[in-house]
C-alpha cells in the first residue's frame, strides 16, 4: 500500500489495494512496476532526503513510451519546487558564485562526474519561480547550458524571462553541434568547460543567434541597429 501511494506500483484494474498489495485485483492482475525497464534517478530534497524518483527509459526508445517517468506528486514531492542534485550542488553554488543549469538527470550526473558540481536540473518541467526562490538562497547568478535543439532553446528563453522578473543575472552557454551537455562532457569534458567559459549575458545571446539566422547584410544590420 505505501508503494502504491508513493507511485511506485500501479493497479491496472483501479481497485483498491489491501493489505501487502500483492493480491491480485478483482479481475486478477496483479500491481506493476511503474519503473519496470527504466534506469532509476532517486530525487532528494536539499537536506538529502530522498523524495521522489525518476525512471529514464532502458534500451532502444519508441514514440508511445515515454523517455522519462517521475513519482506522482505527494506532500514532499512537487516538480515545481524539487531541484535534482541540490542537496550535492547547493554548496558549490555558493563556493562559485553561480548556479549551472541544465535540463536533465544524465546531463546532470555527467556535469558532477566531470567537476561541475555546482549544477542542477528540473525535472520534467521549466524553471519555476519556486525552484528559483530555491537557488536565490545560495546565488543570484544563474548559468544556463540546455540542449541546442529548438526545444532546448525555448525551455532556456522561458527560464530566463522567469530569473530575470526574480532580478536574477543569467548568462547562456551557446552549446555547438546540436548536442546537449551529456554528450559534450562523455567526449571530452575538456570541451564543456570551454563552452561555460563563452558563455553570454542573455541580451548578448539573443542577438547573435538573430544575427546567425538573418540571411543577408541588410538584415543583419537592422537587427544590431534594432537592439
Amino acid at each position: 500500500v505505501e508503494m502504491l501511494h508513493a507511485g511506485l506500483i500501479k493497479n491496472p484494474a483501479g481497485d483498491p489495494i489491501k493489505g501487502n498489495g500483492a493480491s491480485p485485483t478483482s479481475n486478477g492482475a496483479r500491481p506493476f512496476d511503474v519503473f519496470r525497464n527504466r534506469v532509476m534517478f532517486p530525487i532528494f530534497d536539499a537536506a538529502g532526503r530522498v523524495i521522489a524518483f525518476s525512471g529514464r527509459i532502458f534500451g532502444a526508445e519508441d514514440e508511445q513510451t515515454p523517455k522519462y517517468v517521475n513519482s506522482p506528486e505527494t506532500e514532499v514531492w512537487r516538480k515545481s519546487a524539487a531541484l535534482y542534485g541540490i542537496d550535492r550542488a547547493k554548496h558549490k553554488i555558493r563556493e562559485r558564485g553561480y548556479a549551472l543549469i541544465v535540463e536533465g538527470q544524465v546531463d546532470l550526473v555527467l556535469c558532477h562526474q566531470a567537476g561541475f558540481q555546482n549544477a542542477v536540473a528540473a525535472s520534467g518541467t521549466a524553471l519555476t519561480p519556486e525552484h528559483l526562490d530555491t537557488l536565490r538562497r545560495f546565488s543570484d547568478n544563474l548559468l544556463l547550458a540546455y540542449d541546442t535543439d529548438a526545444a532546448g532553446e525555448r525551455a532556456a528563453l522561458r527560464a530566463v524571462s522567469a530569473a530575470l522578473q526574480k532580478g536574477m543575472a543569467v548568462k547562456i552557454a551557446a552549446l555547438s553541434g546540436g548536442k546537449d551537455p551529456a554528450d559534450i562532457i562523455a567526449k571530452n569534458p575538456a570541451d564543456f568547460a570551454a563552452a561555460l567559459k563563452r558563455s553570454m549575458p542573455v541580451v548578448r545571446f539573443l542577438l547573435s543567434r538573430a544575427l546567425a539566422r538573418a540571411q543577408t547584410p541588410r538584415e543583419k544590420s537592422r537587427l544590431v541597429r534594432e537592439q
